[in-house]
């Protein structure tokens, strides 16, 4: 599944919201095709995988002294599927796991080469960075996030923010950001300015809530602007795994419909798990042709798509402006103390518990 889909046409508005949205329709019983799995990693001997390997190298050294210098269209392509050549073919030899380049510890920040910049919508960049080796991937858990540091020529201390990462966690050969421009915002100025071939120090991973399959019945993810992130590092996980049948709720503000990030991945999850995910977006200027909710995220909104309380195996996920996280959660007092639940989904009698904020 791409990412990024230049085009809007996919995205299809939630029905306006009903009383009787809560509750899921019966899961039918899916054929083998009726979830979407995972590539395997292929068969064949030890020889054969190292044989793909060292082609993928030779073929590599071969563009490197053809092409020197060679700023095409045509060039980048072919150099690209010589990487993802190498790279898969490691992935292929049998028993070899592959190398994570975020190893947390000791191991300090790496200095990633920016390889590419996409234009999402006029605040907002998906920035890709290149892996130290073209056989790594980042290896995150989920979920966790990556640290960011960058230091101005006439700052005093580097600035230090942290990101999750929109591509899948075991991508070879690279990672994508996905940052939104905020005024006077010293990291996203920084990266948003950022040109391919510069760099950028990134470490991790920084554990956040650790996730397993099936851990939970339903989860809840409320989530404004760049929040969405996080709540979609979750999402890809759950529904890349055929084992995992977590039944998710999103609700997802926005200022304008054109601030709604990732947009198209989620209205292509949500196609194709019509069962298990449902999406609502809340707008606070939404267009004179909008039938999903408006305003702010509230409490008649949240009780009635949100799993109820009573329910026990149900984990509700609060990411997105501190504002927004007062109003709904309470905001964390610390990366590492969730601090008091309050807002909204205390008055709905939600425990802290059942309320995780990222």
């Amino acid at each position: 599944m791409s990412l990024f889909v230049a085009s809007r046409s996919a995205f299809r508005v939630a029905a306006p919201i009903k009383r009787t949205i809560r509750s899921y329709a019966t899961e039918p019983k899916l054929t083998p095709a009726g979830e979407p799995k995972k590539g395997g990693s292929g068969s064949g001997s030890n020889s054969g995988a190292l044989l793909g390997l060292g082609a993928a190298v030779l073929l590599g050294a071969g563009y490197y002294f053809t092409s020197a210098g060679s700023a095409s269209s045509a060039a980048k392509l072919a150099e690209e599927k010589v990487k993802n050549a190498a790279g898969e073919a490691a992935k292929k030899i049998p028993g070899a796991e592959p190398k994570k380049a975020f190893a947390g510890g000791d191991q300090g920040f790496l200095s990633l080469k920016l390889e590419e910049v996409e234009i999402v919508n006029h605040n907002s960049k998906r920035l890709r960075f290149r892996l130290p080796e073209d056989d790594m991937i980042s290896g995150l858990p989920v979920a966790s996030a990556l640290l960011t540091k960058y230091k101005g020529p006439e700052a005093e201390k580097p600035v230090l923010r942290p990101y999750t990462p929109i591509s899948d966690e075991d991508t070879v050969g690279y990672i994508d950001l996905l940052v939104k421009k905020y005024p006077n915002g010293p990291m996203s100025t920084h990266l948003h300015d950022m040109v391919p071939g510069q760099r950028l120090d990134i470490k991790g991973p920084l554990p956040k809530y650790s996730w397993a399959p099936n851990k939970h019945d339903h989860i809840a993810l409320v989530a404004g602007g760049t929040g969405i992130t996080p709540m979609y590092q979750l999402i890809r996980t759950i529904f890349n795994n055929p084992e995992d049948k977590t039944k998710v709720t999103l609700v997802f503000g926005n200022v304008s419909e054109d601030d709604i990030l990732l947009k198209n991945e989620l209205a292509h999850l949500e196609n194709h798990f019509p069962q298990r995910f449902r999406a609502f977006y809340v707008l606070d200027n939404p267009p004179k042709t909008w039938t999903g909710a408006k305003g702010y995220v509230n409490k008649e909104l949240l009780k009635t798509v949100l799993p109820e309380p009573k329910n026990e195996n149900i984990k509700v996920f609060v990411c997105g402006p501190p504002g927004m996280m007062e109003s709904i959660s309470g905001n964390k007092k610390s990366p590492r103390d969730q601090g008091e639940l309050k807002g909204i989904l205390k008055e709905l009698g939600y425990s802290p518990e059942q309320v995780y904020k990222f």
